[in-house]
């Protein structure tokens, strides 16, 4: 029987058709709704407030309703009896308001994705739609009596998610809310409180079931989850560009994406440092030598200070410049709020100090402008920014050691730049976390506290943890209202110069009083069987007695090795890339390579007359991309081809962990291309 020869193929086809219909005119009213508010101006100000009150509800209705060209219906639960329900993107009503679609997050809907058949939470009939934009293109039923029992895979409309997973990609990763299987559902709807740890190896789909539970938590606790704000903070730029459509098309457009550095404003951050300055960089130690360097910053005179104001001298001594400040200390809790109560104890103790009495704020306008108080006060209690600190302290090493000898030895000196305007620095990933360690210390230069409000979410999910400093996770960690958290990643793949091997060193830097819990993907539905197989000779490797995802699709083409030279590299790369056009036809393809050597490679393409993406310019926007295996992690690809495995290795921080994310990228087809060694960290 074809697709379309299922007996309630045309009903349907009528049912999802009906439904759309009903989605056109919620938007076209709401649409309406809109022109009509934003038509009228003036009105008193309870007025005007109402209609943005209005206007703000309408657009977000908006929102929900807009799902793009991704299908509305996906599903439908026959429950025992005669009730049965379609299971959607988002909710949809006819006009009694009776329900044509329910939202997939929906507590009725949970049996679409857990029912099993042991378990058939009520069900009798599962079915799944295979469309394309609002073509039904087939249907899959999924049985639940005793007579008819179903698959014994354990996937829930296998055909359905075959199908899904051998598509051609778009280069923006996809929702799976049709094909979420039970064990990622489970995830979806944890409980809100406290940690949910998801470990799951390449291909598991633990990045695309953290941003369905985000969605998931926002429609279930939207109030006041709403007003609290949900963020997803992933490793770098490309990675974000990746992932975000998929909260959207699930009709959450709240949520907040961010890497780090997006927390430090009015800075520039590129790149990342040498493994060793890193590893000092993300210690927490290193919280300690800011406070220490801050307070280097607030020093005594050096010698007293008298200035002449008429016909008598004022004085501040030594010893009251050092009260001062320890004052000072007492009273601020952050320092640059703490200039005002300098300022007015610096002038008190001059006014004081004179034979004749002194006005202070006559004093004030008198002397204020004058080099030596200013040079006194910057001494004592300069303003200062976070930028300001930190590259004071890195341009000198004997503040460097001063401030962290007794932690890091030595070694602190590696930390050394010379110094330059602080505000034309182009600072790496890792100073991200100290510098908002030193705005936590510093506050506003403005004095206002106000200001200095730490901006706070209701959740947080977190994509790659494996790879962060515990600077970098106490950073996230003060960023977190109630400890509520979403933490995904892979050991295995942990690939930075704080490359975690296991999740206890990451979550003792989070918020835990709530608890965690902590779940395990263990099915692979991105890699093919034979590329599961290489990945694991390498995961081996890389961290023996982990195991490696169990393939969904056993079948799939093996990996593909060419042998070539220096002086026929950039040809046989060029035909390497025709190949895999010729095999994929519309997908997309990825040159992955070690991080020094991604210009050359361009250089080789734009020789050949291939165009092509950078991780900085254009990566997954075009056909080629050329992307360093530092940044490739979390994306997925139809083809990648891998480029000298053993320099990879031996490049790279936890060159066998890296090149493990290398090989575990491709949905389809893997090329690896080397220069005359065969790869041997492949195969020995």
């Amino acid at each position: 029987m074809s697709e379309t020869e299922h007996p309630d193929f045309d009903a349907e086809r009528e049912h999802i058709e009906r439904a759309y219909a009903r989605l056109d005119l919620s938007r076209s009213a709401a649409e309406s709704i809109t022109d009509n508010v934003e038509s009228h101006a003036g009105g008193t100000h309870q007025a005007r407030y109402e209609r943005d009150v209005l206007a703000d509800k309408v657009r977000s209705r908006l929102e929900d309703l807009d799902i793009g060209d991704q299908s509305l219906v996906f599903g439908r639960i026959d429950l025992e009896g005669d009730e049965y329900f379609h299971i959607g993107r988002v909710a949809v009503f006819d006009e009694d308001r009776n329900p044509l679609v329910v939202d997939w997050r929906a507590p009725i809907a949970e049996s679409f994705y857990r029912a099993t058949g042991r378990q058939t939470m009520g069900l009798r009939r599962r079915r799944h739609f295979i469309t394309r934009l609002r073509e039904l293109l087939g249907i899959e039923d999924e049985h639940f009596d005793a007579d008819r029992v179903p698959s014994t895979s354990g996937l829930k409309g296998e055909r359905t998610l075959i199908a899904s997973l051998e598509g051609a990609r778009s280069g923006r990763l996809g929702d799976i809310v049709g094909t979420i299987q039970g064990e990622q559902d489970e995830i979806i709807r944890a409980d809100q409180h406290g940690i949910v740890l998801v470990q799951g190896g390449p291909g598991t789909g633990k990045t695309v079931v953290a941003l369905h539970r985000a969605a998931y938590l926002l429609y279930t606790h939207r109030f006041p989850m709403a007003g609290q704000g949900v963020l997803v903070i992933g490793p770098n730029r490309l990675f974000l560009t990746y992932i975000e459509q998929v909260l959207p098309s699930l009709g959450e457009v709240g949520v907040e994406l961010a890497v780090l550095g997006d927390f430090v404003p009015d800075t520039r951050i590129r790149g990342a440092d040498a493994d060793g300055v890193a590893r000092i960089k993300g210690d927490l130690n290193m919280a300690k030598v800011l406070r220490r360097a801050l307070r280097q910053r607030e020093r005594p005179l050096a010698e007293d200070l008298v200035i002449a104001y008429g016909v008598q001298r004022l004085r501040l001594t030594v010893e009251q410049s050092r009260e001062l400040i320890a004052t000072t200390r007492r009273r601020s809790r952050f320092h640059n709020h703490g200039r005002k109560f300098f300022v007015e104890g610096f002038y008190a103790a001059l006014a004081a100090s004179g034979r004749y009495e002194v006005e202070i704020e006559e004093l004030i306008d008198n002397l204020e402008s004058t080099e030596a108080v200013r040079m006194a006060l910057e001494r004592m209690w300069p303003v200062l920014s976070p930028t300001e600190l930190l590259h004071d302290l890195y341009g000198s090493k004997a503040l460097l050691k001063a401030a962290g000898g007794e932690w890091f030895g030595d070694a602190i000196e590696a930390l050394h730049i010379p110094r330059s305007d602080h505000s034309e620095v182009i600072w790496t990933s890792h100073d991200v976390p100290l510098l908002d360690e030193a705005y936590q210390l510093l506050g506003p230069r403005s004095g206002k506290t106000s200001e200095h409000e730490l901006r706070t979410y209701g959740h947080i999910v977190i994509d790659e943890a494996q790879d962060l400093s515990p600077m970098q996770l106490q950073m996230i960690a003060r960023r977190s209202l109630n400890g509520s958290m979403t933490i995904v990643g892979d050991i295995a793949q942990a690939t930075s110069a704080w490359a975690h091997d296991g999740w206890d060193s990451v979550l003792k830097h989070l918020p835990t009083h709530k608890g965690v819990e902590t779940r395990e993907l263990t099915v692979g539905y991105r890699l093919p069987g034979p590329l599961i197989d290489l990945a694991a000779t390498v995961l081996a490797k890389a961290m023996p007695g982990l195991t490696p995802p169990v393939a969904v699709r056993a079948d799939g083409d093996p990996p593909r090795f060419v042998v070539t030279s220096p002086e026929r590299f950039g040809t046989d790369l060029a035909a390497a890339i025709a190949t895999e056009r010729e095999a994929i036809g519309s997908g997309n393809i990825a040159v992955i390579a070690a991080t020094g050597a991604v210009e050359d490679i361009s250089g080789f393409l734009t020789d050949a007359g291939i165009e092509h993406g950078l991780a900085y310019a254009g990566a997954l926007e075009r056909e080629v991309s050329i992307i360093p295996v530092s940044m490739v992690k979390g994306i997925e690809i139809d083809a990648a081809i891998v480029i000298e495995p053993d320099s990879i290795v031996a490049q790279e921080p936890q060159g066998m962990r890296s090149l493990y994310v290398a090989i575990t990228r491709a949905t389809r087809r893997l090329t690896i291309i080397d220069t005359g060694n065969t790869a041997q960290v492949l195969h020995t």
